[in-house]
């Protein structure tokens, strides 16, 4: 099948993903979170090409699947769940460990295990999982940004999945006849040159795509270990189970000898330099390996990424990270604006996806709102936020009015807010009933269609000096 991306000659790893990612922005090919740029996208159809993997006889008969931790792979997960196999998931980021390994409760139905592969019930519904543990893995599932037909793979350019592969290489979990299977939407599967490859890249064996399935054969061999070469010392201090494992195979007697760290400009040439300049993002280096491999990655690209991250961000969260160090690893990418005459505040929703950066986003021109009513006393906006991430319903925004026992959700498009209508129809939280229809600034502009409005329970009737319901709604909507 052609590719709908057309991949240039001499293209780069980070051009392929800078063309991918403004595809799939260009055509509206993705789910929350946006945009996708530096992330592996959470495509639409996610869900159908993931139910694709009950098909293959490798899964079939594994007993136990690594998944990654990222939103568009949540339904490989599910299906894991359900077919009752051990589900091992990545630590986002390798910060606190290399895998948990989760631990639905006894007996759990259907919609206990979608909560246990959600990114809060990894944190919830798990035990961890160590370099000692003897652990078999039959199955691993991992994203992509693109992907070839004959299994070269690329990823968001920070290594994890390479990494969370070597990893186990090393501790025995893998070897050379387990099968790896990558999650990607049909755009994202594009003629990638093997030249792009190198040694410490993780290749896969099938692809599931919303349409169908395709094994690759590949030939290329898979990492069989870490190469340490390719790492420096600033990327150990950041990820301790790498510090872990490098003093087991120092121990050991294996060569650990670690890369250097990308040279920093002279003091003199950058002073001397636009600052535009400096952000520029390096050119492949030319020079390459006796193992024919070029020396950018994975340090070079590292940073040209780095500082492509940085361009992608708005100005305002850019200087406002610049304040005590702390930023999305904190949670420091939820915004917070309070309405102090009422006591409501609006969240921007927050982004999920395990180890992908948290980045600020704009709201889109346009938005459509739904509102949620008769949420119960007391009920506190956290836990309205897991209903809705259980349900696959997050916003791009929750204006939360608890006190008025109602809050907003907005969408980026009628047919997400559709989504979310049909999806909270019969949602009950403490034993009471929420009310789920359109906010009454949007009714007006509905398109005809089946209507999702639940009756209102009744209510007292208004005393005359009460201002009407356009007028109250108008002024729930102020702060947006």
């Amino acid at each position: 099948m052609e590719s709908v991306i057309k991949i240039n000659p001499g293209a780069t790893k980070w051009d392929i993903r800078q063309k991918i990612w403004d595809y799939i922005e260009e055509k509206n090919l993705a789910n929350f979170p946006r945009p996708v740029h530096n992330r592996i996208p959470n495509f639409k159809g996610a869900n159908q090409a993931c139910n694709r993997l009950t098909e293959l006889p490798e899964f079939k008969s594994s007993q136990t699947v690594k998944v990654n931790p990222d939103r568009p792979q949540q339904q490989a997960r599910i299906v894991t769940l359900e077919a009752r196999k051990t589900l091992l998931v990545p630590t986002p980021r390798l910060r606190s460990g290399l895998f948990n390994k989760i631990t639905p409760p006894p007996g759990a139905n259907k919609e206990q295990l979608r909560v246990c592969a959600s990114a809060q019930g990894v944190k919830d519904f798990s035990v961890p999982v160590d370099l000692d543990s003897k652990v078999k893995v039959d199955l691993v599932v991992v994203g992509s940004v693109a992907v070839s037909e004959k299994g070269l793979r690329i990823g968001k350019g920070e290594g994890f999945a390479d990494m969370e592969y070597g990893m186990m290489a090393s501790m025995g979990a893998v070897n050379e006849s387990t099968v790896v299977v990558t999650v990607v939407h049909d755009c994202q599967v594009v003629d990638i040159s093997e030249d792009l490859m190198g040694s410490h890249d993780l290749t896969v064996d099938y692809i599931l795509t919303p349409t169908r399935v395709i094994k690759t054969d590949c030939q290329v061999p898979k990492p069989q270990g870490i190469i340490w070469i390719k790492l420096d010392a600033e990327k150990l201090e950041k990820i301790p189970i790498l510090k872990k494992l490098r003093a087991l195979e120092e121990k050991a007697g294996k060569d650990v000898t670690l890369g250097a760290a990308p040279a920093a400009a002279e003091p003199a040439v950058q002073a001397s330099q636009p600052k535009r300049q400096t952000r520029r993002r390096p050119r492949q280096n030319a020079q390459q390996d006796a193992g024919g491999e070029s020396r950018q990655e994975p340090q070079q690209e590292r940073r040209a990424e780095t500082e492509q991250k940085a361009r992608q961000r708005p100005a305002r969260e850019r200087k406002e990270s610049r304040g005590d160090g702390k930023g999305a690893n904190e949670g420091e990418g939820r915004k917070t604006v309070r309405d102090k005459s009422k006591g409501n505040s609006r969240e921007q929703a927050p982004q999920e996806g395990g180890g992908e950066a948290a980045s600020q986003q704009k709201l889109p021109v346009s938005v459509t709102t739904v509102y949620l009513g008769g949420i119960p006393a007391g009920l506190r906006v956290s836990e309205l936020k897991t209903a809705l991430r259980e349900r696959e319903v997050v916003p791009l925004r929750l204006t939360w009015h608890g006190a008025q026992r109602r809050a907003f959700l907005d969408y980026s498009d009628p047919q997400g807010a559709d989504q979310a209508l049909e999806a909270l129809q019969g949602l009950s939280l403490n034993g009471q009933s929420l009310q789920a229809e359109l906010a009454k600034s949007q009714r007006g502009a509905r398109k005809p269609g089946p209507s999702h409005k639940r009756p209102r329970p009744p209510t007292a009737p208004k005393s005359k000096d009460a201002p009407a319901d356009s007028q109250s709604d108008a002024a729930e909507k102020t702060e947006e």
